[in-house]
């Protein structure tokens, strides 16, 4: 087997050490993330680990960045209905059929690591359950790093919330939209693969993004400017599965599931040095032509998270059903109940 750059793997890591057999059944799975980004390179693990946990009798072959022409927001209508027979699902993005899911966690709600690893238990425990409804198996989950959204500019410096008040901002969920909106700035949804051409048409002037993550969306040729707004600590992804499709799998099938799931979680839920990876993110930018101002200011930081704080009961009382009751869950983790 030889990789693909637009299909993905197929145990390739292994393929010198376990050979395949004539009858190796091979699982499909939707990767909506580009190569370049580090979950991909995970998912590229686990593939590895099936085969070899399976003796080669069965592999995931990975179709990444999006190149299966899934969107994220259909998932839980294509994922369940054996479309594809495994996902990379991210809770936020489905809120159109499940608002209680997606509003679990709210980025921005949770303000350092070891707010988040509290909560981590009880957000996968309620993403399990709200999966298992729509008919989709959780196989395992991988755990986001601690992030540090930042404002990047194309043309001019932005430094405070009233400067961004004049530039049309892009985001990428419905409460980023709402909390700047309640701040006073023009922010829209663009998804990641759009980015790029509307900061270079001038669609949106600004873009909210990690560092981190900034090369995956070539922001350093588009911005000239980025400075830090707040920490993004959100639920992690789940390898999904349907439900019908996980109970055909034989025992030893699950298994091989499993135990890699298990161990892509392992190796992510672990957040000693994101902060120092951030930093080393934000000076190689800096040599790319990213100019890096100064924070914004403490008190519109603060302005900040307290008006998510706000979005993020408003939303959950707009889902309604679960979604009070999850929230609840999420805040007695963090002992604010």
């Amino acid at each position: 087997m030889k990789k693909s750059s637009t299909a993905g793997v197929f145990g390739l890591a292994v393929a010198s050490v376990v050979a395949f057999s004539a009858q190796a059944k091979e699982l499909k799975f939707n990767n909506p993330l580009p190569e370049s980004r580090p979950e991909t390179q995970e998912l590229i693990k686990f593939a590895d680990e099936v085969a070899a946990n399976s003796g080669g009798e069965l592999g995931i072959r990975l179709f990444n960045g999006g190149s299966m022409t899934l969107k994220n927001a259909d998932l839980l209508r294509t994922l369940p209905r054996g479309v594809v027979d495994m996902s990379l699902l991210w809770a936020n993005y489905l809120g159109r059929d499940a608002p209680a899911l997606s509003t679990v966690l709210v980025q921005g709600s949770i303000g350092n690591v070891e707010e988040l690893e509290a909560a981590l238990p009880v957000v996968k425990d309620i993403y399990a359950k709200e999966f298992d409804k729509w008919g989709v198996k959780t196989v395992g989950n991988l755990a986001i790093p601690m992030l540090y959204a930042s404002v990047f500019c194309r043309d001019e410096p932005v430094r405070t919330l009233d400067d961004l008040k004049s530039k049309k901002l892009r985001v990428w969920s419905k409460d980023q939209v709402m909390t700047f909106t309640k701040l006073g700035v023009s922010a829209q949804i663009i998804n990641q693969d759009e980015m790029y051409i509307s900061m270079k048409t001038g669609v949106v002037d600004c873009a909210l993004y990690p560092a981190l993550y900034a090369h995956t969306a070539s922001l350093q040729e588009t911005a000239k400017y980025a400075s830090y707004l707040y920490p993004i600590a959100a639920g992690p992804y789940t390898l999904g599965m349907a439900t019908s499709k996980w109970d055909a799998l034989s025992e030893e099938e699950k298994a091989a599931l499993q135990q890699a799931a298990d161990n892509v979680w392992e190796r992510t839920n672990e957040y000693s040095n994101d902060l120092q990876r951030e930093m080393a993110a934000r000076e190689k930018l800096g040599e790319q032509g990213v100019t890096f101002l100064e924070d914004f200011p403490q008190e519109d930081r603060d302005l900040f998270l307290s008006t998510v704080s706000g979005t993020w009961k408003e939303l959950t009382d707009e889902a309604g059903g679960d979604a009070p009751k999850y929230r609840q869950q999420v805040l007695e983790a963090l002992g604010r109940s």
